[in-house]
């Protein structure tokens, strides 16, 4: 079997491991931290040994093709989150607007049992 089939090349945008809706990115993170492919089946319980192998091959075998990849990767993902920063949505703006007022709160609980534990 060919190693390449093992994933699916989605233009440039993005390798992933065949049958799944996973990128090899997420397999190399764990790997790259340290953790053995033993241990990367157990945190993906979807993947097999064999595809966790497989993809840790390739990286190995494509250091700079990946190692591009993994910049690319990193790069749409710094984008999106800026992006979501400059321009959040409505769900979350509700969100920081809750929080903001909850964090009010405890400020305001905090000050009143500080001055009546002075007394």
């Amino acid at each position: 079997m060919e190693l390449e089939s093992y994933f699916e090349f989605i233009g440039d945008e993005a390798i992933r491991i065949a049958g799944t809706r996973m990128g090899i990115e997420t397999v190399l993170r764990d790997y790259y931290q340290g953790a053995s492919p033993e241990e990367i089946v157990l945190h993906y319980p979807t993947l097999t040994l064999e595809q966790i192998h497989a993809t840790i091959t390739y990286c190995l075998a494509n250091e700079e093709k990946v190692g591009a990849y993994l910049q690319q990767v990193k790069q749409r993902q710094e984008d999106a989150w800026e992006e979501q920063q400059r321009h959040p949505s409505e769900f979350l703006q509700e969100l920081r607007k809750r929080l903001h007022r909850l964090r009010r709160e405890l400020d305001r609980g905090k000050t009143e049992t500080s001055s009546t534990a002075v007394r």
